[in-house]
């Protein structure tokens, strides 16, 4: 039960990075120093994980306090620990991608 509707909330928020544009292959690139008129440059792609993983971490916050209060049930505060948890380790394997290419480009001859 909590793993189909986390499953269907990884899904939503993959669905949601696609239709903004995040995961299409841009079509205007020509060469190697051209960028695409109205892409995002990658700062704002880092700033808006950042901001989608503290958001869903907050979603846990609310979701416990709720269940504190008597207000929800335990089974949504799993739900929303794990949806958190995915995120965030999803933004620790990206911020590891990114450094191991960064020392690889370093590495290269000049």
């Amino acid at each position: 039960m909590t793993t189909s509707s986390f499953a269907a909330g990884a899904y939503a928020s993959m669905q949601g990075i696609g239709a903004s544009g995040l995961l299409k292959k841009p079509a205007g690139i020509a060469g190697a120093g051209g960028a695409a008129a109205g892409m995002p440059d990658f700062s704002s792609l880092v700033g808006k994980a950042l901001e989608s993983t503290a958001q869903t971490a907050r979603a846990a916050d609310v979701q416990a306090a709720n269940v504190a209060a008597g207000r929800s049930d335990i089974v949504d505060v799993v739900t929303a620990v794990a949806e958190s948890e995915a995120a965030i380790e999803t933004l620790v394997a990206v911020r590891d991608r990114v450094i191991a290419a960064y020392e690889e480009i370093m590495r290269m001859p000049v």
